[in-house]
């Protein structure tokens, strides 16, 4: 009974949200922003966020990272990521959406790039991608509308960490002229 409702309203807050802005492959010469997401429960977490970290620094783009922690976090346990970067269960309405917080937080950065190294496409990183005016925009796994203008899927034979798809992404940003 709800599901059709779910869909439905993730379908219209899409089409709201959505950026009109056209995108298109990009020269890393012509990006100065970038907006990465990633998922603290992938193992490589940490080698991950330092190795973007290090990216942006070395190619002198302003980037911002956005952790998704879906967890249910145990009685004592602490977040291990900035609360205002990260987004957490309770950041989602009902159907998945993000918090306009969350959402504004993204888009106040005015990232030239955006960078999903999500495993999976699922609602929160879709609306995210799709409502993000980035001209440049680079994941995992192509979302309905070819939201993404390149994708670096895993090999058939192996799921890849977030830091190896991460270490692929460079090497064809590196080619891109």
């Amino acid at each position: 009974m709800l599901e059709p409702l779910k869909d439905m309203l993730r379908r219209h807050s899409l089409k709201k949200y959505a950026s009109p802005e056209p995108t298109g492959i990009t020269p890393l010469g012509k990006i100065h922003s970038a907006v990465a997401f990633i998922d603290v429960e992938d193992t490589s977490f940490n080698e991950c966020k330092n190795a973007l970290m290090a990216f942006f620094r070395d190619h002198n783009i302003k980037g911002d990272i956005f952790f998704f922690d879906f967890r249910k976090l145990s009685e004592g346990e602490r977040l291990i990521t900035s609360i205002t970067t990260t987004i957490l269960k309770k950041d989602l309405n009902w159907y998945g959406r993000p918090s306009r917080e969350k959402i504004d937080l993204m888009l106040s950065g005015e990232p030239d790039m955006f960078l999903s190294l999500l495993p999976v496409a699922d609602f929160p990183i879709e609306f995210m991608a799709k409502c993000s005016k980035a001209r440049f925009k680079v994941g995992r796994t192509q979302l309905s509308g070819d939201t993404f203008d390149l994708v670096v899927k895993d090999p058939a034979d192996r799921p890849l960490s977030e830091a190896e798809v991460f270490k692929e992404m460079v090497r064809f940003l590196g080619k891109i002229q």
